[in-house]
């Protein structure tokens, strides 16, 4: 068992000659993920299962910037960093901070796995794509001296004897939503052109065996948990038959899915006898032409108000998700969508500036129309505009953005969807506060 002690590793701690070091970024200019005072909303398992992974030979402690300075002086034989888009500047000065020091470093996640070559400058090997197979011959190939510069696994990992994350080597403190996250499923079915979901796990939906998930949430020493998955009811013949089981726990948690729940008696009713109590859905728009334009025409924006109607029938939150700055969008898109928002009674939501991430086919589509305008990737955390609008300036988007966050937050209509019904009030009331305090940190504009 790895002991942290400033989140490195000292000679007196253990006989072991390696040492890794895995690192977390930091992206200080989002809204989202972000740690305030040493705290933050739940367990990102990306680097806990790399540790997982990493054979009983070396030595592993983990490191989340966020809330811990990096001591780039500590002894270690090995630096390991996971990054989102907006991370990538923080991943990259961490990265040369241990490189100058003669120390080796890999990089991986969504974006460099986007951008490999872009990666290297600050790297000396990067991973794309998942790591569980090409992990320990990676670690091996650096004790022989023969580190390679790109790994990439043939194929996709197929889900069954995964390695349970190391969560003993996280700062539980620091998580204030969900200490215990698990992942049940991988990839999509769907093929959105916004999303970074596919380019790394592929649209295969990949199931993890109903058996195995169970035994990793029986360990849980929380009630509560949450589905890390991009889709929890992607197969819905997977996911009635894990909720089944999951009924014996009488545990409660949440998760992503898309609206079609709705459309699934059987599996809507399962969701919530299991004890989901709250859904992330990605609505995105209200205009049909803007999810068409996206690949998502699937989501049908004229069946939304009787969706969430039987989605909360059944006694389930919803937690919505709206993108702004769509090609259909104008300065209307903003009153419209808040005013659909309090007519259904969302009991949470959240706004996103549409965001080309690299990777993906809007990147392509925005790259290749020259409406890209800024590629400073610490930007790149969905509330901070970076390309041009069709149907608005660059500063109506943004500052139309901030005020509708803020204006969906005032007090008094948190406690109008906190209080919509006795059922849920709890989860309501957390999900509203948390978003509350995000809105209240937004400029105000005029």
């Amino acid at each position: 068992m790895a002991v942290r002690i400033g989140a490195c590793l000292r000679d007196k701690e253990t006989f072991m000659d390696k040492r890794l070091l895995l690192v977390l970024p930091q992206n200080e200019r989002g809204f989202w993920g972000k740690v305030t005072r040493g705290k933050t909303g739940f367990v990102r398992l990306s680097l806990p299962t790399l540790a997982a992974l990493t054979p009983n030979d070396w030595q592993v402690s983990i490191l989340d910037s966020r809330a811990q300075p990096v001591d780039f002086d500590c002894k270690v034989d090995l630096v390991g960093i996971t990054s989102f888009t907006a991370e990538i500047p923080s991943a990259y000065e961490i990265a040369d901070g241990f490189r100058k020091r003669g120390i080796p470093v890999v990089l991986g996640g969504v974006h460099v796995s986007a951008l490999p070559q872009e990666a290297l400058h600050h790297a000396d090997a990067v991973v794309i794509g998942e790591a569980e197979l090409i992990w320990e011959t990676l670690l091996r190939d650096l004790e022989a001296g023969k580190l390679q510069r790109i790994y990439r696994g043939e194929n996709l990992c197929d889900m069954r004897d995964m390695k349970i994350p190391r969560r003993d080597l996280l700062d539980r403190d620091m998580y204030v939503a969900c200490f215990n996250t698990v992942q049940a499923t991988r990839g999509c079915p769907f093929d959105c052109d916004f999303c970074a979901v596919t380019g790394v796990f592929g649209r295969k939906f990949r199931t993890r065996p109903v058996a195995e998930v169970l035994e990793e949430i029986r360990a849980f020493d929380t009630r509560d948990f949450l589905f890390v998955d991009d889709n929890i009811c992607g197969n819905p013949t997977y996911a009635k038959e894990l909720f089944r089981a999951l009924i014996p726990l009488k545990r409660t948690w949440g998760g992503q899915t898309s609206i079609t729940l709705a459309r699934d008696d059987e599996l809507l009713d399962l969701y919530a006898k299991s004890g989901g109590r709250y859904a992330f859905i990605g609505f995105e728009s209200l205009s049909e032409q803007n999810l068409a334009n996206l690949n998502k025409k699937w989501n049908r924006a004229g069946g939304f108000g009787e969706a969430i109607r039987r989605i909360q029938k059944a006694g389930i939150n919803i937690l919505g998700s709206f993108i702004f700055g769509l090609d259909e969008d104008d300065l209307t898109v903003f009153q419209r969508t808040l005013d659909f928002v309090f007519e259904h009674r969302i009991d949470a939501v959240e706004y996103h500036v549409l965001t080309p991430f690299p990777g993906t086919r809007l990147f392509e589509t925005l790259e290749s129309q020259g409406r890209i305008i800024d590629r400073d990737w610490a930007k790149y955390h969905t509330a901070e505009v970076v390309f041009q609008p069709r149907n608005m300036s660059v500063g109506e988007l943004q500052n139309h953005f901030y005020r509708t966050f803020r204006e969906s937050y005032t007090l008094g209509k948190v406690l109008m969807r906190t209080f919509r019904s006795y059922r849920g009030i709890p989860s309501r009331l957390a999900m509203n506060w948390s978003y509350r305090k995000k809105a209240q940190r937004m400029p105000v504009v005029d």
